[in-house]
């Protein structure tokens, strides 16, 4: 059995939570949801969790997807799924919490500090605690769009053994971030995957569906559920730095480059100009690699980051 906010999970059940998170300025309770299968025979605990950026909503889609593919009665272990962790970013639309801070930024958190400091306290209580595994489900930021990649730490060969099963078109080598909910999951010796695909308040149906089946795939790594064979037309590559491309200049940026094409050093990725097209700036790559971001807005002032090259 399991307990989760209190409520215990016999096996080879699937239950609906609510854990009171706290109350709006109209005394409104807001609690974090969480759906809870829990299998016929013990084994491993895998969280899933999207939205702690509230506009970053393909892994809400991605876990509603997989929850349905999930029967307990042949669940070897537990899935404990937080499609919304930022709930109150997602009721605004916003990547951030009221107070315009990062949850992402927040933990492990406190039960005396700020409202994102006790969500991401609670969290890591209820959620992680609980957990021997985890992947984290993320988009770009605002007006970016990424191509479906993990991020994760591959000198650790548990989370090495996870992100080869994921095997999203790109696997990326990364250290993990002060106050994110990777680093803090990490430090208690958890296997994290951060899924990065697609971008914010739109749903990317090719995001979506690698999604659904990395998660399921590294279900049937662990030998939680019957592994279901996916034939992906892109081998996974692996990858241990990237680089953006910024802008020399402000003006009107238009894109040569498509996410997932590969592009040699020096390669004209793109120009900028002005309104009437009567001065042009070439935007070149930096290095030889594979575009795993880029910007979605047009409008650029110089500095800003264009283009995410995963270096090859």
């Amino acid at each position: 059995m399991i307990e989760i906010g209190g409520l215990i999970i016999p096996p080879a059940q699937r239950q609906r939570i609510e854990i009171p998170v706290a109350r709006l300025p109209t005394q409104t309770l807001i609690t974090l949801p969480v759906t809870v299968i829990n299998g016929s025979h013990t084994g491993p605990i895998l969280w899933l969790s999207a939205a702690i950026h509230g506009d970053e909503i393909n892994g809400v889609e991605i876990i509603r997807q997989v929850l349905q593919k999930i029967s307990p009665s042949l669940l070897r272990g537990t899935i404990i799924a937080v499609p919304i962790v930022n709930i109150f970013g997602f009721i605004e639309q916003s990547r951030y919490l009221p107070d315009r801070r990062d949850l992402n930024r927040s933990f492990p958190g406190s039960n005396r500090g700020s409202l994102g400091s006790r969500l991401a306290h609670l969290f890591m209580a209820e959620i992680v605690s609980k957990s021997t595994h985890g992947i984290d489900l993320h988009t770009a930021s605002d007006h970016r769009k990424n191509l479906p990649q993990i991020r994760a730490n591959l000198h650790d060969s548990r989370t090495y053994e996870c992100a080869k099963a994921f095997a999203a078109p790109v696997t990326i080598h990364s250290q993990t971030r002060d106050g994110s909910l990777r680093e803090a999951a990490t430090k208690r010796g958890i296997p994290v995957l951060l899924y990065e695909a697609g971008e914010a308040l739109r749903f990317d149906e090719n995001a979506i569906k690698v999604g659904v089946e990395g998660i399921m795939q590294v279900m049937g790594a662990l030998n939680m559920y019957q592994q279901e064979t996916y034939i992906d037309p892109q081998a996974t590559v692996q990858i241990h730095e990237t680089k953006w491309v910024r802008a020399s200049c402000s003006g009107i940026l238009r894109l040569y480059v498509k996410l997932g094409q590969q592009v040699t050093k020096k390669q004209v990725l793109g120009i900028i100009s002005d309104a009437f097209g009567e001065k042009s700036t070439t935007v070149n790559a930096s290095c030889a690699g594979i575009v795993i971001g880029s910007l979605q807005n047009p409008l650029v002032n110089q500095g800003d980051a264009i283009v995410h090259i995963a270096v090859l």
